[in-house]
């Protein structure tokens, strides 16, 4: 039954960073734009998003409530020496959420719309850096669970570093990638140029900023990185993702919906496994150790319940999301591409 809960885990963080990372995309790309091209990306933006958008954060909910219950000492690192980045990603989403909506449906159209507007643009930005600092905290190496340490050393100093921060631009880079592709099936003729030059250049900023990760982590003596460069599947996985990126141009440049969608969805699936896998089940490094998402995991009765009650609820939640997303046309793999 660990199987089976460690599937799921895996699938509701595959799906969160796809869906809720274009998602935050979106709005990342609306703020580098002009402002022409603001109003244009908002209006496709609530047309794709909108009826769907709150539907994204199942997964990330129904992956703490895995974390909770099936493997508590990991959570617990993670919601105790991390909870600062945590709480302002929950800040970033709850703000972000506020303004998606009062900029599109509030009663009265005033100057209050242009405090929405930025409001959305910059949260969407912030939030994804945060969820990429607090991934960056784990593979890091900076926690600290010596009870003597400082406040700063035992809750800021983990996350607030360069290695951290990178990672958390590097996310951010990701979520605008995965949304300008995303952009360029929902757009008209006359604006999908625009978000081929968008997507191209999020795909230059995205191998940018991982070169600039593993750079940095190799001079300054990341452990994670140094795993990780002398781990063969890891490179193998790397390299997998360097040829990937010769079709993945192609279908951008020649604008194909459903192909640039597919080699998108393949590269991100090999951007997280990249780090997961040759590691795996050590994903957290501290300065004592790495700590194992298998160590002092729940009772078999507990997993064996939690197994049951995924099944269940994957049953149900999978297909009506299936639905949700072919009513709003947003599969768009049986149309002409």
């Amino acid at each position: 039954m660990i199987y089976v809960v460690l599937f799921f885990l895996v699938f509701s963080v595959l799906l969160y960073v796809l869906l809720a990372g274009a998602d935050f995309g979106a709005g990342i790309v609306e703020l580098f734009s002009s402002k022409e091209n603001q109003a244009v990306t908002k209006k496709t933006l609530y047309r794709v998003m909108g009826p769907v958008w709150e539907a994204n954060h199942v997964w990330i909910i129904i992956a703490i409530v895995i974390l909770w219950v099936g493997f508590p000492s990991f959570y617990n690192i993670l919601v105790v020496y991390l909870h600062v980045p945590i709480t302002l990603m929950l800040l970033g989403i709850t703000l972000r959420g506020v303004a998606f909506v009062f900029r599109h449906y509030d009663a009265f159209i005033d100057k209050s719309q242009i405090v929405y507007d930025w409001m959305f643009r910059v949260s969407s930005l912030v939030t994804p850096i945060f969820i990429g600092m607090t991934f960056g905290a784990m593979l890091g190496g900076d926690i600290s669970t010596d009870t003597n340490s400082t406040f700063y050393e035992l809750y800021i100093g983990n996350w607030l570093n360069g290695f951290s921060i990178l990672i958390g631009c590097f996310f951010a880079a990701l979520c605008a990638f995965l949304a300008a592709v995303l952009l360029i099936g929902e757009s008209d003729s006359n604006t999908r140029k625009i978000y081929v030059k968008k997507a191209t250049i999020a795909t230059v900023v995205v191998v940018s900023i991982g070169f600039l990760c593993l750079l940095y982590g190799y001079f300054k003596d990341v452990a994670f990185v140094y795993e990780f460069l002398n781990n063969k599947w890891a490179l193998a996985i790397f390299s997998l993702s360097a040829i990937i990126l010769y079709p993945l141009w192609w279908s951008i440049k020649n604008e194909r919906r459903i192909l640039s969608r597919l080699f998108t969805g393949i590269q991100v699936i090999i951007i997280l496994s990249a780090p997961a896998i040759p590691l795996f089940p050590n994903l957290i490094f501290t300065k004592s150790g790495n700590i194992s998402l298998l160590d002092n995991v729940a009772p078999d009765s507990a997993i064996k319940i939690l197994a049951i009650m995924l099944i269940i609820g994957g049953s149900i939640i999978l297909p009506g999301l299936f639905h949700l997303l072919k009513s709003f046309k947003m599969i768009k793999i049986l149309e002409r591409n």
